[in-house]
């Protein structure tokens, strides 16, 4: 049976910031438990361009950690930081679509959001993409491509994403798990050059 992973964006999951200073400030201040003092510096560093702290201003948001869970506010700032190529930021737009949370429910959006995220190499994407290949959501059902996407998120060690793509082959010919595998490597190649 295939498995949803929900795309959550934890503060111990973030790589370094950007720009130090005010995320670096938010960062201590949310570990502390200090939310109130974690947002002020987000907002003071999502406003100049960071994208990480766009990212958790829209978190934030998103879950209500900490703030009022206001779904306009985070699609804002994930838009903002999608909109610099961030790809977490863009598999969370991909969840919002899929979802209808705070946008209309839209899985071809879903599905280019999760493509977008999935293409720089986040296997949280390629996961959610693959099971969209898999049973028709958003795109026309195509198994070879749902077993590219989760070869590559199981690659990752994406939970579910080895288990979903073996369920996933189960339904296919021995010839189009042979191409599903060239693809991946080939994708694998293309991105390393």
């Amino acid at each position: 049976m295939l498995k949803r992973v929900l795309i959550a964006v934890f503060v111990v999951l973030l790589p370094v910031a950007s720009l130090a200073g005010p995320y670096e400030d938010g960062l201590a201040a949310y570990q502390s438990g200090d939310y109130e003092k974690a947002l002020k510096f987000y907002r003071e560093a999502a406003e100049v361009g960071n994208p990480d702290a766009q990212l958790l201003l829209g978190f934030l948001h998103f879950s209500g950690d900490g703030v009022a869970q206001d779904y306009a506010v985070a699609l804002k700032w994930f838009l903002k930081a999608a909109a610099q190529g961030d790809a977490r930021s863009q598999a969370q737009l991909g969840v919002m679509y899929e979802n209808g949370k705070g946008v209309p429910q839209d899985y071809g959006t879903a599905a280019r959001w999760f493509r977008k995220a999935a293409e720089q190499g986040y296997g949280l994407a390629q996961n959610s993409l693959g099971l969209m290949y898999a049973i028709g959501q958003g795109v026309k059902r195509d198994y070879t491509q749902a077993h590219k996407w989760l070869n590559l998120a199981a690659a990752q060690e994406v939970k579910d994403a080895q288990e979903n793509r073996d369920a996933v082959a189960k339904l296919m010919t021995s010839d189009q798990v042979a191409e599903a595998q060239r693809m991946a490597r080939e994708w694998l190649t293309n991105r390393t050059q």
